[in-house]
C-alpha cells in the first residue's frame, strides 16, 4: 500500500527512502519508542504517546473526509434510545483497546453517559466492520466504531443496516497522523510535508493516494489532536496508556 508514497517520496525529495515494517505490533512500538523511524504512520492515540519524540505533519484523508467522530451502534428493534441503557448489556468494539475511533471514543461515550468499565461487558472485533456484522446478527447490544462504519461497501454488502442505527457520537476527531522525529531538520520536515499534502495536485499523486487507501492528506499541528487527548485521558487516566 504504502511502498508508492515511499518511492514518490524518494524521488521528490532527492534522496533514499527505505519502507519499513514490522511483524508485529510490539516490535513496531520498540522501533517509535527507540525512534528508529524517520517517518512514521500510526493511529491518533500512538502518535499522542509518541508526541514528545515526534512532530505531527500531516493526517490522512479518508472517504473524502478529514476527520470521523466516534460511535455507538444499535439495532433498531433493540428498544436501545439511550447510552445509559447499556448498562449490564454487551458492547463489541471494533479494534483493541489502543484503537481511538473503534474503542478510545465510544468508551469515551459510555463515560459521559455514567457508565464505567465494569458496568458493561466488552467484546473485542477482529476489525471494525465486523462489530457492526457482530451487532447484526445480535451477538451484542451495541457497537463500538467510527461513525462512516455504516456506509462502507463491505458493510452495506453484507447486511441490511438499515436495522441499524447510530446511538451517539463524539466530534469529529481528525483521521489518521503521519508525524516526523523531532530531530529532522525543520528544512526536510517542511519538503516531507510539502510533497505530502500535494499528492492531490498531480496525477502520480492522485495514484499514490489510491494504494494508500486515502483520498488525501491535509496538514497537521499537535494541537489538532487535543481532543483526542482529552478522550484518552478520561477513558484511561492521567497517564494515558491502555491498560
Amino acid at each position: 500500500m504504502f511502498k508508492p508514497l515511499v518511492d514518490h517520496l524518494s524521488l521528490q525529495l532527492g534522496r533514499e527512502i527505505r519502507l519499513v515494517t514490522s511483524k508485529d505490533f510490539d516490535s513496531f512500538w520498540q522501533g517509535v519508542t527507540e525512534e528508529r523511524y524517520d517517518i512514521v504512520h500510526y493511529n491518533q492515540y500512538h502518535y499522542i504517546r509518541s508526541a514528545r519524540a515526534y512532530r505531527v505533519i500531516a493526517h490522512q484523508q479518508e472517504f473524502g473526509k478529514d476527520a470521523v467522530g466516534g460511535a455507538l451502534f444499535v439495532r433498531r428493534d433493540s428498544g436501545i434510545t439511550r447510552v445509559s441503557q447499556l448498562r449490564g448489556r454487551t458492547i463489541i468494539f471494533g479494534g483493541g483497546k489502543d484503537a481511538m475511533l473503534s474503542y478510545i471514543a465510544p468508551r469515551f461515550l459510555l463515560m459521559q453517559a455514567g457508565l464505567k468499565e465494569g458496568d458493561f461487558k466488552s467484546e473485542f472485533a477482529v476489525n471494525p466492520p465486523n462489530a457492526l456484522l457482530a451487532l447484526y446478527h445480535k451477538q451484542a447490544d451495541a457497537a463500538g466504531g467510527g461513525d462512516i462504519l455504516i456506509d462502507l461497501p463491505v458493510v452495506r454488502n453484507a447486511i441490511d443496516t438499515k436495522e441499524l442505527r447510530v446511538l451517539a457520537t463524539t466530534e469529529p476527531l481528525l483521521f489518521l497522523p503521519w508525524a516526523v522525529k523531532r530531530s529532522m531538520p525543520a528544512k526536510l520536515r517542511e519538503s516531507v510535508q510539502s510533497v505530502m499534502v500535494g499528492l492531490e495536485r498531480s496525477d502520480a499523486g492522485k495514484k499514490v493516494l489510491s494504494s494508500a487507501k486515502a483520498t488525501g492528506m491535509g496538514k497537521a499541528e499537535d494541537r489538532d489532536f487535543n481532543p483526542h487527548r482529552k478522550m484518552t485521558t478520561a477513558v484511561f487516566g492521567r497517564d494515558g496508556i491502555a491498560k
